[in-house]
């Protein structure tokens, strides 16, 4: 990959895990974590879960700056043990905290996904990625210091390759922590979900979600203060709602909607062509992630008699209100969502054309909106 490709563990237009100084709105993980240290309890495996975005590869990384910077609790005889750490903070200028932005740590070990004999990036972990951690440990091992393992994602790894990490967990190697990244644990072997201790991260407050944004660099747009609604506390979500515009998308999205039951289908049709431009892949995938976002914003507004807070995009409480104002509705739109977001889907992955995807798509929910509603 080049060095403008981001990595699979880092999301596009952000900084990578390890360049990531603060960890932000996560601080029970952390403390977790460090109650665990201090009690000379520290498992040998953990199990990072919660949404895309949240934080849990910058936690990873910090935890494994934090273990192979800081010296084992010791008694020191005369004058008791060493107060306990109360932060994962290492100093930037530390001789590890140098080493991993460099790449360059002999105690740290990366897994994700690799490339192929192609040059082309996986779709999952493999065994070979998993059993590279053997040479990894016998190369390390005589410094008598610890190693850290980052598996990012886990839920990635194929069956072979969970198998393969599932005998380490079951005979880790002495003074080794591993740290497994998932977003779905549902998808992981339960056997290594077993063997693991969890921490779950949450998704961001929009308070926040402002100051991890603005960590990463990123340029907050006109209307910024709708972003937490659609990024549902995702960091990495809201990076790449920035980078691909999909606040103006959803905007436009919900002034369609606000058509209904007479939908102006020059401007849906306008919106489908946009998702279908050359070069425009992602900016599709982001436009069916929008529309299951607004129809579940439809159905969570009937079901609850109110419309979620705060707006996702100009005028969205007033459209939502319109379309969605009982259960009996509620319900109506949570069926069509389940079966529009299922066919929209389907459609994407045996590449029918994204312009009769999305029109499709739009079409089943003007039928649903229906001439009574």
């Amino acid at each position: 990959m080049s060095d403008d490709t981001p990595t699979p563990d880092q999301a596009p237009g952000a900084l990578h895990p390890r360049e990531t100084r603060k960890l932000v709105g996560q601080d029970a993980a952390e403390q977790a974590f460090l109650t665990a240290f201090a009690s000379d309890r520290l498992h040998h495996a953990w199990l990072l879960t919660g949404p895309r975005g949240v934080g849990k590869a910058t936690l990873a990384w910090r935890i494994a700056r934090f273990l192979l910077a800081t010296p084992p609790q010791q008694d020191d005889g005369l004058f008791g043990a060493p107060e306990a750490p109360t932060t994962l903070d290492i100093a930037p200028d530390h001789p590890v905290a140098a080493r991993m932005l460099a790449g360059a740590e002999p105690g740290l070990a990366a897994i994700t996904r690799s490339l192929n004999d192609q040059g082309r990036l996986r779709n999952e972990i493999v065994v070979d990625d998993i059993r590279k951690l053997g040479r990894f440990f016998g190369l390390s091992s005589a410094d008598g210091g610890r190693r850290v393992v980052i598996v990012d994602a886990a839920d990635e790894m194929n069956v072979s390759a969970a198998n393969a990490l599932l005998k380490m967990l079951e005979e880790p190697p002495a003074r080794t922590t591993l740290l497994l990244v998932s977003h779905q644990p549902s998808r992981l072997l339960p056997t290594i979900r077993s063997r693991c201790r969890t921490l779950r991260l949450s998704p961001l407050s929009p308070e926040d979600m402002k100051s991890a944004l603005a960590q990463t660099g990123a340029e907050l747009p006109p209307q910024s203060d709708h972003l937490p609604a659609l990024a549902a506390g995702s960091v990495g979500d809201a990076v790449r709602l920035i980078n691909l515009g999909g606040m103006e998308i959803y905007a436009e999205l919900i002034q369609i909607l606000g058509t209904l039951p007479r939908l102006d289908r020059q401007r849906a049709l306008a919106l489908a062509e946009a998702a279908a431009q050359r070069g425009a892949a992602e900016r599709y995938d982001l436009l069916l992630n929008l529309i299951d976002i607004a129809l579940s914003r439809l159905a969570l507004t009937g079901a609850t008699g109110a419309p979620p807070q705060p707006e996702a995009a100009p005028n969205e409480s007033e459209v939502l209100l319109r379309l969605s104002s009982s259960r009996p509705q509620a319900l109506g739109w949570a069926e069509a969502a389940s079966i529009i977001t299922a066919r929209a889907r389907r459609g994407q992955a045996v590449n029918l054309d994204p312009v009769a995807v999305v029109l499709d798509t739009v079409f089943k929910i003007q039928e649903t909106a229906g001439p009574s509603r």
